[in-house]
Order: C-alpha cells, then sequence, then structure tokens
C-alpha cells in the first residue's frame, strides 16, 4: 500500500478528490479519517502531533529556579495519541509513505515527526516528500509525479526554532513572573520574539505621550476667474501668530500666476504578493494580521489560492500567467482577465525578494462570491487584483502645479488627475484622490476671493498599525513570515495590547520599562535576528541544529546574569508600574486613588485606597482582563476600561460609576413600574444586559445587585498586600 500523510484532514480530503474523484472511499481508524482507493490511502494528521515539553519535574515553579531550565533536558510528547496509533496500523501494510505536508519549515518538521513515528515503528519502510504551491490538480498532479527526498535539514531549522522558544519563553516567562508575584493565570509572558515586539509598541507609546503639542497656524487663499481653487503660503505653517498676522494683513485681492507647469507622473503597478505584503494590504481593508492569514489559509486549502507562506516577490518563469488568467475569463473578473488576454506580452512587476520554495501568492482558481463567506471573499477579491495589477502596464497622472504671487507672498497649489488607468483600473485599493487645478497661464491675474488662517496644534507620532508592524517586524530580522502575525496575536492574548492599532497596556509599559532598564538585550532585535540567521542556515546545511540551541543557551544564560544582578530594581520598576496599572483615578469622595481591588472570596472591585475612613466602591464584571483606556470620564475623572478575553473582541464598559449609575436607573425605573415587585434584584431591559451584569457581579457579595458598604469593608484588601504583589 502507498501511504500518504497530509498536514490536516481537510487537505487530505481535498487531495483524495483531486487523486482520486469519485472512487473516493472514506474509512476510519482509530476514528481518524482515511480516504483510499486502490492501493492507496490518504491520511490527514492535526498538525504537529507531538510536542516538545520539559519533564513534569520542572513544572513546579517554587522548586525549579527559572535559571535551571535553560539546560534542562526536555522530551517529546504525544499531543493526538489516536493520531499517532493510526499511522502505526495504517504503516503495517504500507510499502512506502509520502509526506504531503505544507513546505516550510512547520510543515516539514511535521512531516518528519510523521516519519519517526512510522520508521520507529517500521524501520524498512519508503519515504519520499511532494512538494506543491497550491491544492489544484495540475499542481497535486505535477507533484506527485516528481516527488523528492524528505528535508531533514528544514525540518532541523524548525526544530531548533520549538526547543530555543520553548526554553527562552519558559524561562524568562517564569522569572519576570516570580520577580513580581503574578502567578497562575496572571502570569507575565516574556518571549524571544514576543518581547522585542513588544518593546516597539512600547517605545512608541512613549514618544506618543512625550509628545508635547504646540499651535501652529496655515494660511490659505482660494484664487479663480472661474474655476476656484485653493492655494496654501509656501511657508506650510506659521510657529508664530504675529508673522502668521502680518502676513495676513498685507494680502490684497489679487494674485499674479508666476509659475504653472504640466507634466506627466508614471505610477508603477505594485509588486506580488509575498506574505508581509499581503498582511499589509489587507490590514489597509481592515483585516488584522491574524485574521486575514487565517482566511488566506482556508482560501488555500480549498485550492482558490496559492500557499499563503512565502517571501517571494518573483513569479517563477515555471508559472504560466495566461493559463491563470484563463480560469477567469468567464468568471466574475471576466472583464478584467480579458482586458489582460488581449494584451501581447505579459510582463509582470518583479520585488526584490527571490526564493524557490513558493511562488508570490496568486489566485488558483476562479470562484464565485456565493462560493464563500462574505470576509473570504474580500480576502480572495484582494489577491485576485492584486495578481491582474502586477500584469498591468504602469498608471499615468497629470499632474498641474503652479505659484501664484499675492502681494509678495508666494501661494502654491497642485492637482493631479488619472489620464490612463493602468494597473488602477484591476487594483481600486488605495486610490488617490484627484485634485481640481484649472489650466493657469504665466502672468495671469487671478481674484483672491477668500483668505483662511485656521489655528492647528501638531501631533503626536501615530501608533503602528498591524501591516506596518509586519513590516518592521521583517526589516528587523523579527520572526518569520509564518510566525510574524502570531506573534502580534500573542500580544492580545495576553492583553499586552489593545485596540487596532494596538496600544500596548499598562502592565505592557511596566514590563518593558523594567527589562529596558535593567536588561535590554531581551528587548532588543539583535539577538533573536542572530538566532533567526542561524536557523536559515541550518535549513541551508551550513550549521548542525545542536550548534545553535548551544547558542541560543548561552546568550540566555548571559541574559540571566544581568537579571540576577538587576533583580531587586527590576522588581522595585515591575511593582510600581502593576500597581499604577490599577488606578482608574480619583475617589470623589475624599481625593484617593481608586483601584481594581480583590476580595477574600476572589471577586473584584473599584475600591478606595482611603479605606477604612472611606469605603466608596464600584462592582465589576466577575472575568476577563481590565484595561483601563486613555479616554477619562468628564463627570467622574475615572478611566474608561474595557474587558478582554484574549484574542475575543473586547466588551467596552465606559466608565465604571457612569455605568453603575445607569444600570441603578433601570433598576429602579424596573422595580417601579405596573406589576413588577419593587424589592429584588431587577430585571434590566435586554439592551441594558452587559450593565446589569457589570452591577449584579461586582464588589464583595456576589449575589447582591449593589455592593454593600460593610461587605466591602470585610473585603478591602490590606494596602501593603497590594504594594506587595498587585494581582492581574
Amino acid at each position: 500500500m502507498h501511504l500518504i500523510i497530509t498536514e490536516k484532514n481537510i487537505t487530505a480530503k481535498k487531495i483524495a478528490q483531486i487523486l482520486f474523484g469519485k472512487g473516493t472511499k472514506e474509512t476510519k481508524v482509530e476514528g481518524v479519517s482515511v480516504y483510499s482507493s486502490g492501493d492507496t490511502s490518504i491520511v490527514g494528521l492535526s498538525g504537529h502531533i507531538v510536542n516538545i515539553d520539559f519533564p513534569e519535574q520542572y513544572n513546579n515553579w517554587s522548586v525549579t529556579a527559572p535559571k535551571d531550565l535553560i539546560r534542562a533536558e526536555t522530551e517529546m510528547r504525544y499531543t493526538h495519541k489516536k493520531i499517532a496509533t493510526a499511522l502505526k496500523k495504517l504503516s503495517k501494510d504500507a510499502t512506502s509513505v509520502t509526506i504531503a505536508t505544507d513546505y516550510d519549515r512547520e510543515g516539514e518538521l511535521i512531516g518528519v515527526e510523521a516519519y519517526r513515528i512510522i520508521s520507529g515503528f517500521k524501520p524498512d519502510i519508503k519515504f519520499d516528500r511532494a512538494k506543491f504551491s497550491a491544492i489544484t490538480k495540475p499542481e497535486i498532479d505535477r507533484a506527485f509525479s516528481n516527488r523528492v527526498p524528505l528535508d531533514f535539514n528544514l525540518a532541523a531549522a524548525g526544530e531548533a526554532r520549538q526547543k530555543i522558544d520553548l526554553v527562552w519563553g519558559a524561562a524568562l516567562t517564569r522569572y519576570i513572573s516570580l520577580t513580581c508575584g503574578r502567578l497562575g493565570k496572571s502570569f507575565l509572558s516574556v518571549g524571544r520574539v514576543q518581547t522585542p515586539l513588544l518593546a516597539l509598541l512600547v517605545d512608541r507609546e512613549k514618544e506618543i505621550k512625550a509628545f508635547v503639542s504646540t499651535p501652529y497656524w496655515e494660511i490659505y487663499a482660494t484664487l479663480g476667474n472661474g474655476t476656484d481653487f485653493t492655494a496654501k503660503h509656501e511657508c506650510n505653517r506659521f510657529e508664530d501668530k504675529k508673522k502668521a498676522d502680518s502676513v495676513r494683513a498685507k494680502l490684497g485681492s489679487t494674485g499674479t500666476v508666476v509659475e504653472y507647469k504640466k507634466d506627466a507622473r508614471s505610477d508603477a503597478a505594485p509588486i506580488p504578493f509575498s506574505t508581509t505584503e499581503f498582511i499589509r494590504a489587507a490590514s489597509s481593508i481592515g483585516f488584522s494580521a491574524a485574521n486575514a492569514m487565517r482566511i488566506a489559509e482556508n482560501l488555500y486549502v480549498n485550492g482558490w489560492i496559492s500557499y499563503p507562506r512565502t517571501d517571494n516577490t518573483v513569479y517563477p518563469s515555471s508559472l504560466n500567467l495566461r493559463d491563470v488568467l484563463q480560469n477567469f475569463a468567464a468568471g466574475e473578473f471576466g472583464e478584467y482577465a480579458r482586458k489582460l488576454l488581449a494584451m501581447k506580452t505579459l510582463v509582470p512587476t518583479r520585488g526584490k525578494k527571490e526564493t524557490t520554495d513558493h511562488p508570490p501568492i496568486y489566485p488558483v482558481s476562479s470562484a464565485k462570491k456565493s462560493d464563500m463567506a462574505d470576509d473570504e471573499w474580500r480576502v480572495y477579491e484582494l489577491v485576485v487584483r492584486r495578481f491582474f495589477a502586477t500584469l498591468a502596464p504602469a498608471a499615468t497622472w497629470e499632474t498641474r502645479n503652479t505659484t501664484v504671487d499675492i502681494s509678495g507672498e508666494k501661494f502654491k497649489a497642485s492637482g493631479s488627475k488619472l489620464t490612463e488607468a493602468g494597473w488602477r483600473y484591476y487594483y481600486p485599493y488605495g486610490m488617490p484622490k484627484e485634485e481640481v487645478l484649472p489650466a493657469l497661464e504665466v502672468g495671469e491675474t487671478l481674484k483672491v476671493k477668500k483668505i483662511e488662517m485656521p489655528e492647528k496644534m501638531t501631533q503626536p507620532p501615530t501608533r503602528y498599525g498591524q501591516g506596518r508592524l509586519v513590516k518592521m517586524m521583517e526589516d528587523l530580522g523579527l520572526g518569520t513570515k509564518s510566525t510574524r502575525h502570531e506573534a502580534i496575536q500573542k500580544l492580545y492574548a495576553r492583553n499586552y495590547v489593545h485596540g487596532n492599532p494596538p496600544q500596548p497596556t499598562n502592565t505592557a509599559i511596566a514590563v518593558v520599562d523594567a527589562l529596558e532598564r535593567y536588561a535590554d538585550l531581551i528587548t532588543k532585535p539583535d539577538m533573536t535576528s542572530k538566532l533567526e540567521q542561524d536557523m536559515d542556515l541550518i535549513a541551508d546545511g551550513k550549521i548542525k541544529e545542536d550548534a545553535v540551541v548551544d547558542e541560543s543557551q548561552n546568550m540566555l544564560e548571559t541574559i540571566f546574569g544581568v537579571l540576577d544582578k538587576n533583580h531587586d530594581e527590576i522588581r522595585e520598576v515591575l511593582f510600581d508600574g502593576l500597581r499604577e496599572d490599577k488606578i482608574l483615578g480619583k475617589c470623589q469622595t475624599c481625593g484617593s486613588d481608586l483601584m481594581v481591588r480583590k476580595s477574600k472570596k476572589g471577586g473584584r472591585f473599584i475600591g478606595c485606597t482611603g479605606y477604612p475612613n472611606c469605603t466608596f466602591s464600584l462592582p465589576l464584571p466577575p472575568s476577563g482582563t481590565i484595561v483601563a483606556t486613555n479616554k477619562v470620564c468628564e463627570r467622574h475623572g475615572l478611566s474608561h476600561i474595557k474587558i478582554t478575553t484574549g484574542g475575543k473582541k473586547p466588551w467596552e464598559l465606559g466608565c465604571p460609576q457612569c455605568n453603575f449609575e445607569e444600570w441603578q436607573k433601570k433598576k429602579k425605573e424596573a422595580a417601579a413600574a405596573p406589576g413588577e415587585a419593587t424589592t429584588g434584584t431587577a430585571t434590566a431591559p435586554k439592551k441594558s444586559a452587559p450593565k446589569k451584569v457589570m452591577a449584579k457581579t461586582g464588589g464583595s457579595d456576589e449575589n447582591t445587585a449593589e455592593p454593600k458598604k460593610p461587605a466591602a469593608r470585610k473585603a478591602a484588601p490590606k494596602k501593603k498586600v497590594i504594594e506587595k504583589a498587585p494581582e492581574a
């Protein structure tokens, strides 16, 4: 029997349909689906079916010191025992095995994991590899007709990453969490890629907070002799209002055209989609990096687009571009495909990166909008249109620029108009707005119809969007095409960032601040970039896996030397920062800080640090991570909060006091309504459910809608406990 192993069940089913057609027979082995025809069977894994981890004796944080994890032994554990057992049973009758997992580091490692399980059970079995970049009949037929040996070097590079990331993440996370007392679900995560990425966001946030906005003035003149246009003073902005007033005061009622130029500007077509370029484009139309890649993976598995994890920005010569276009000649994109097919020659654009593992991302088959969900269609359409654009000619813009003299002061204006759509006919995303500027002549006199001098304020730098972050990570050598979007998503899951573009929480700022001050090696990309380069060398067979793992352990020991030296200082910075993270504002009763606190029963509430003299408190929902935002309630001076739960959409709760007061009002209205009881817990209107939940579950008495003062007094934590070990 010939056994074919794919990465997932859905891939196995799809490939079986391509290879076997209607003759496919599905059976179950150990509950795992197997697709067969004649003497060939196909089985899908579930990604990694084994995982690397520390032996159980290292799991006790109070027994094993973080530094001891650096050189600790690791072991492989089954994560899907039924699949492993199914592989062994299937291999009994197999004479050859073809690994058909995704062709990249992770896919090759997954395939090698299956190889180890089967060869350990049946050593004499023969293995080979099918490499493909799209799940289509031509590509699958080609891949299985040209099978190659397994690439153990590529798998070793993936395994090195597993080992290095496990040790770095476990040792550093355990150290930081123990240092500030954040244990259990409240642990503080630190990672080889994650932390330098977080530092980029925190450093940017510090720039934003440190920015001091200052006023400036601009002067605009509306001019025309028929078609009006607006010109701006050549000074661009005036920081001195007196100077701006002086210029404005001297301006007369007419201006003279002293310069006018009309030209044509070529607008080059975009390059093919690498993973990074794809994520940047998807981000610009509203998709997070993780969501864009999730959808792209699904489109790939279902045979709509090519493999979405690639650094390549150059179409290989083996890719028949006209054949791809022909797929779309009669579909929903037929108008565009036929226009390109009518061109005598197709000259695609080229990016700077050219690799041989996979082509750039391109559409491999034509779909209807009804074939997929709305979000999938938007991503699919983006890929289709990008492919078309890379084959199209440049666009051409007519540009017009003029300088007008008004009483000795120069005003400038420009305009642009798309004269030849070129690639923009196929790819409308990010289309610049056309600016109208009438035809003028040098020496022409224009009427000054209006002068405006708006006051503006300088703006802080903007936060990094996810698309820009992925590009920065690529430039800095942080992560790979396959892991960068996952690193960003992990920051959300760890509640280190919220919102889009991602904004770091106070906890994230505290962690990065402590590490940048006393162990900045962890927050810099240098070490991580060096290890990424070494893993590339493993894949190329130029260096051994063990050498790179040993190098990473040496790096980590150097880092721990710095951490141990500055342990007390790191602890102090973390405590101060984490305590500040819980302060939501000032108590309007006594002026003390209002903080997120925990009761003895495990509930949480907002309590006053002026306790026991002040017993003011507000309820909070029982679960989810509380994130204080930059928005402050004008009435109560409290930070608006949101409740996050990993990667799910956050609950924007707003001002906790406004929220509570609104619920109280609803409760009284419901209690006063005819036929309603006047005691007990009222049922809030459906749209106010989140408000009711918050109020009902807050405070220290979880069965009472409004927190009772005596209960709040009993539940208030001692001040020294909060200072010693802030809870998550």
